[in-house]
């Protein structure tokens, strides 16, 4: 366990039974869905994955990596997407809760216990929300990974599908170069209408 700090959460509520880590990317961008992961990692020593760390820490090949490594660890997981449509029926925080919630019932068994990144959703399992929680839980920073690499892999396929737009380069975030190509071209079918009105 190279990184103690990641497992303080973990070893709070070991004796509950199973422990799921929940996480989101996507809330911030223009364009996309938000991807939520949930998974239930297990915690036996010889099973630790070195250098899970919070996703934004790692570099996109370390990412690429640690996914494939998570997901085949991993006691269950489960990665939802939630849509522009419904980010902007509803808002990008009600959007998120959905699909964190989703993703928890996704799973192939019921956990004891559920570690969240800042947010809290509407379930009747033991919940703990963590601010940062990516960089302190290890069963969040693995959700934060899987959220992370699910939806950077999405945004690449798009790119194939509206190539103006470059979503290859700025996930769909709001860059310089995404807000000038959003005003060249106009909106395209993934982003979100509540997130660019201030550019079209």
């Amino acid at each position: 366990m190279e990184k103690t700090d990641l497992f303080e959460y973990e070893n709070k509520y070991n004796s509950l039974g199973e422990i799921a880590g929940i996480d989101e990317a996507g809330r911030g961008p223009l364009a996309g869905p938000v991807v939520c992961a949930c998974v239930v990692m297990p915690l036996e020593e010889d099973k630790i994955i070195p250098g899970i760390n919070d996703s934004k820490k790692l570099s996109a090949k370390k990412r690429e990596k640690l996914f494939d490594q998570i997901v085949a660890t991993a006691k269950t997981f489960c990665i939802v997407q939630v849509d522009e449509k419904t980010i902007d029926d509803i808002n990008i925080l009600q959007a998120t809760k959905l699909g964190m919630k989703n993703a928890l019932n996704g799973l192939k068994f019921r956990p004891n216990m559920v570690l969240i990144d800042a947010v809290k959703i509407d379930t009747d399992i033991p919940q703990e929300n963590i601010v940062k929680g990516d960089a302190k839980s290890y069963n969040i920073a693995s959700a934060s990974i899987l959220a992370k690499v699910f939806r950077d892999r999405l945004m690449m396929e798009y790119s194939k599908k509206y190539p103006d737009y470059h979503f290859d380069k700025h996930k769909g975030y709001g860059t310089k170069e995404h807000i000038e190509l959003l005003k060249k071209y106009g909106k395209c079918d993934i982003h979100r209408d509540t997130f660019i009105k201030h550019f079209v």
